[in-house]
């Protein structure tokens, strides 16, 4: 099984009280916990996009986690697309 067969990725968009809470910082300290890569960025209707991809058990804690958010934000609902992982990503970064 090559790498990327063993990586698994997502794209996600977390709804809620989610911007102007820290959000972005707390997925990237999570993501750089968990040696995931990938980015996330707050959007025009207040929503916050994360692309992650990583080993299959970091990527599905990501995912958990993502559920609840910081203790500062009110996640409503997360939508989750999963998608093979491309290796495109040499880091987690915050996007603007």
């Amino acid at each position: 099984m090559s790498q990327q067969e063993r990586n698994k990725a997502f794209t996600a968009t977390v709804h809620g009280m989610v911007q102007g809470v820290g959000f972005r910082y707390y997925a990237r300290s999570m993501a750089h916990r968990l040696g995931v890569r990938g980015y996330v960025q707050n959007m025009p209707d207040g929503s916050v996009k994360i692309v992650c991809e990583g080993a299959r058990a970091a990527v599905d804690e990501m995912e958990r986690w993502l559920r609840q958010g910081p203790p500062s934000a009110r996640v409503s609902y997360v939508d989750i697309t999963h998608h093979p992982a491309t290796g495109g990503y040499p880091t987690f970064t915050v996007e603007f």
